[in-house]
């Protein structure tokens, strides 16, 4: 074992030092979003915070409130959805608790602080099971409603999503896959000197599985809350950086998109989830707000209830706030069927989980990408002058560096080849989504000029070979420098018979981009038509096997059958087929956990490709391969010896005059002629015995074109086929295997036989 990796076992004790943390996390479920279910007619609400904690049965609040109209007497209907379940479901009369303080509702402002135990005869523990807190992202929501006890009339409703603190979305995950990302892009420059190397085009395949990670949440489905948590994890591979709501960025856009015919909202200052559509997660509901058939509070409970908050309840008295005030301070939104506010299922979803409002989604994208290009356009700058440099006044491989110094042009080309590869999928995807948002002119102009540069270059770039192809042949792109430099990370991947198998790949990419966009309200057609679009990329790799490598092929099949399998997964999530809540979680846990497998499997071969994974095999390195294993030629194997190695013998030189043509005669040569063999003298005749241990046979030259002689031994045996006897001075180029065993000067006559020492 190497050094460095048996000093690992000093860093094992560090991982126990967080299970503490875990083991002294308290079960408990928490309020994450309050939001208005209809119109606020009785009750406004400033802050609403609600925590229930299991160990000892015990409810936190923090509630500022107010009711603003007089001579109403409500009852109180308290809702427990979880995962589309109602295990509590409940209504109250107000006139009941506190002595009628609460009947009618008095108009002042409510503000209490408290924690209130709560009698284990009400059995709450029995109604929340225990899984409710561990399942990372929980869809719960908790509603009260008021309906006014005269008329039925509906004076408040007001729903808060519950949390139970654990989310598949981790800041963790996003930092350990962006080192993966930082990795691959360090191995791709280190190797991008050498045209057939395979970390560049891993690189560009790591950034692919990223994006689309974060694609398969951008559609119009009703994605459980785990897996579009999940899926933002890798929101930073498609330029959709986390943001609060005063960040100066999304500032800038917002404030630009308003001076040029925006209109459409900015990002909320709280949590998403309270304005996601209540037919969607952590919702599941079928309507904006739920009254269902309810049963009342038995007398028992309501007597323990109301001790209960008769001892720990505390009141401020009537300071009234207007309706006014209330209302813009708080942060408490409408959300109702019919509001303008309500995010749908797909990017406005997904882009304002993150804190970015969904008019501002492309212009963050573009930004990222002016910045990724600036960067790119100063290290290729950099490194051009780093070159130069070397090239004039370096003492070590000054002829590389020269030779580097000609073909940076076509090196900068590729590098920019590369970004347009990994920026392609979500610009096209979010500029076309831009155009059907119709909110700012602006915005539509830099989606057109960044879509139009993007793909543009691509087209220029893939077409470029196509050409040159078809003018002459596949092999001449393998050959010249510019070329396979240049345009390499689109066909150095493949054989050079199958060097246009990144079309139907780049083809894949638009089309799911543009059903994306455009069919952006109808998740059927979308996941349709990408499942199709999947299954023909998959079957395009199974048919023609474009790739050059063992490897390279098990690795592209593996990735296509990923990205099959879980688009096939996804149809479940399409809203009409009405899948439970909880068989939609389990669905998006196994996706979750299916595209975790596949980017551990990248790392690894990140790994491998940078060549780390050899010292485990072996101590020294030959740094002529840059991804030997992968390629499947390992170069020196196991002791720097040759994989296929020929024995070192002593050559025998053996007599010029020997080898001769055959004279043009139908006269066969005697086997038994007999001459002198002397190894001082090291001369033959042809038709000489050999030493026992050797043996040698005559074609008859008179009856074939081709007159051959064929030498074996104990130990191996060649062929030497002569030349055309009408011209007997012209020779072949020998086989590898042929030039290690006779060894010929370049002379215009045939080369005397050498055989290797019998002894």
């Amino acid at each position: 074992m190497p050094s460095f990796v048996a000093r690992l076992r000093h860093f094992a004790p560090l991982f126990f030092a967080f299970a503490p943390l875990v083991a002294g996390r308290d079960n408990s479920l928490f309020t994450s979003s309050v939001t208005y279910c209809s119109e606020p007619d009785a009750l406004l609400i400033q802050q609403f915070d609600l925590t229930y904690f299991q160990k000892n049965s015990s409810v936190w609040f923090n509630i500022s409130a107010a009711s603003v109209q007089p001579n109403v007497n409500v009852s109180a209907n308290i809702l427990l959805n979880v995962y589309g379940m109602h295990p509590v479901n409940f209504t109250i009369d107000l006139c009941s608790l506190f002595n009628g303080a609460l009947c009618p509702l008095p108009t002042y402002n409510f503000t209490g602080s408290d924690t209130i135990p709560l009698p284990t005869s009400l059995g709450v523990n029995e109604m929340i099971p225990g899984i409710a807190f561990q399942i990372p992202d929980l869809e719960a929501f908790a509603q009260l409603t008021l309906t006014e006890v005269n008329t039925g009339l509906l004076k408040a409703c007001v729903q808060a999503t519950l949390s139970n603190g654990w989310s598949a979305h981790q800041r963790a995950v996003e930092w350990v896959t962006a080192g993966l990302g930082l990795l691959a892009l360090l191995s791709a420059i280190w190797f991008s000197v050498s045209w057939d190397s395979i970390a560049p085009i891993r690189f560009v395949d790591l950034f692919s599985l990223y994006q689309w990670a974060a694609w398969t949440a951008l559609l119009d489905l009703n994605y459980p809350s785990v897996y579009r948590a999940f899926a933002t994890n890798f929101a930073w591979a498609v330029g959709l950086f986390s943001a609060s709501a005063d960040s100066p960025i999304q500032q800038s856009i917002n404030n630009m998109r308003h001076l040029t015919g925006g209109a459409m909202a900015d990002a909320s200052g709280g949590s998403a989830v309270a304005l996601v559509n209540r037919k969607l997660s952590p919702y599941n509901a079928l309507a904006a707000f739920i009254v269902p058939g309810v049963t009342q509070l038995s007398e028992a409970k309501r007597g323990i209830l109301l001790a209960a908050s008769d001892a720990s309840t505390s009141y401020v008295s009537p300071a009234a706030l207007g309706i006014k005030q209330l209302d813009s301070a708080g942060a408490v939104q409408l959300v109702t069927s019919s509001s303008s506010n309500v995010l749908q299922a797909g990017m406005p979803i997904y882009v304002n989980y993150i804190g970015i409002a969904t008019a501002n989604a492309f212009m963050t994208i573009f930004l990222v990408a002016l910045m990724l290009l600036a960067i790119l356009l100063v290290a290729l700058a950099a490194g051009y002058g780093i070159v130069s440099l070397g090239s004039r006044f370096g003492k070590f491989e000054h002829a590389r560096l020269m030779e580097l110094k000609v073909q940076y042009r076509a090196f900068a080309r590729a590098w920019l080849l590369r970004v347009c590869l990994i920026v392609f999928a979500p610009v096209t995807i979010f500029a076309m989504y831009q155009w059907t948002l119709n909110d700012s002119w602006l915005s539509i102009l830099f989606s057109v000029i960044s879509l139009l540069a993007v793909v543009g270059y691509l087209l220029y770039s893939a077409l470029r070979p196509v050409r040159i192809a078809n003018a002459d042949t596949p092999h001449v792109l393998y050959s010249q420098p510019d070329y396979r430099i240049a345009c390499g990370p689109l066909f150095v991947l493949y054989r050079p018979e199958r060097y246009y198998a990144y079309v139907p790949l780049l083809f894949a990419t638009l089309f799911k981009a543009v059903f994306t966009a455009f069919a952006h309200t109808n998740g059927e057609v979308q996941i349709v038509a990408i499942l199709i679009i999947e299954i023909a990329l998959l079957a395009t790799h199974l048919i023609f096997r474009p790739h050059r490598t063992r490897g390279a092929k098990v690795l592209e099949t593996y990735l296509a059958i990923t990205r099959v399998l879980c688009t096939g997964l996804l149809v479940a999530f399409i809203e009409p087929i009405g899948l439970g809540a909880i068989p939609r979680v389990i669905i998006g846990i196994v996706i979750a956990v299916i595209i975790s497998i596949a980017v551990i499997v990248m790392f690894f071969n990140v790994l491998v490709n940078m060549g780390i994974l050899i010292f485990f095999k072996r101590s020294r390195q030959s740094p002529t391969d840059v991804s030997a294993l992968e390629k499947g030629t390992s170069g020196d194997t196991d002791l720097g010896r040759p994989a296929n190695p020929t024995p070192t013998q002593q050559m025998v030189s053996l007599d010029p005059t020997a080898n001769r043509p055959y004279p043009e005669s139908s006269s066969r040569l005697s086997a038994e002629t007999q001459s002198s063999y002397t190894q001082e003298s090291g001369s033959t005749t042809l038709g000489s015995l050999l030493p026992r241990r050797w043996s040698f046979q005559h074609s008859q030259p008179s009856h074939s074109r081709n007159n051959s002689v064929s030498y074996n031994s104990p130990s191996r045996s060649s062929h030497y086929t002569s030349t055309n006897a009408s011209s007997p001075r012209q020779s072949h180029p020998p086989s590898p295997l042929h030039s290690q065993l006779y060894s010929r000067p370049p002379t215009t006559e045939l080369s005397p036989i050498q055989f290797a020492d019998p002894r």
